[in-house]
Parts: C-alpha cells; sequence; structure tokens
C-alpha cells in the first residue's frame, strides 16, 4: 500500500517523472523515471531497484543521450 512520507497521501499514480541530482558536484537529469505520484502533493517516489538504476547511470554505466544548458537562479 503507498503512504506518501511529504503528506502521509494514501493515493498514487504510476508515471515517468524527471529528476535533478548532483553528482560529484555537477547537475545531472534523469529523464523517464518510473515512479509513484502521490495524487495529492504530487511527491515522486521510486522503487529501490530504480534508484539504483538512476545511480549507476548517473555514476558512470551509463551515457548521456543529450546535453542541455540550465538556467541556475538563486534564492538568497
Amino acid at each position: 500500500m503507498f503512504k506518501c512520507h511529504v503528506c502521509g497521501g494514501t493515493a498514487a499514480r504510476e508515471d515517468l517523472v524527471s529528476e535533478v541530482f548532483t553528482v560529484d558536484g555537477r547537475r545531472v537529469l534523469v529523464e523517464r523515471i518510473p515512479a509513484q505520484v502521490c495524487e495529492r502533493c504530487g511527491e515522486a517516489t521510486f522503487s529501490r531497484a530504480t534508484t539504483e538504476k538512476a545511480r549507476r547511470l548517473v555514476h558512470g554505466e551509463g551515457r548521456p543521450v543529450r546535453t542541455v544548458p540550465m538556467d541556475v537562479f538563486a534564492m538568497v
């Protein structure tokens, strides 16, 4: 049974999401990550297997499909 760790919601939908990770001080975008997305707050939750696959991809087992520029903003 799904329970959101952010809001406590119990309904989720399967979706593909994108996340930005920081790896050795650089930002990398991983797209099309299978996730359970909370219907209440939109928080994405990943299975252990998916998390491990993303970790292996960004730590050298994968090749980027493309490189994109990224705007950076600071709130402070």
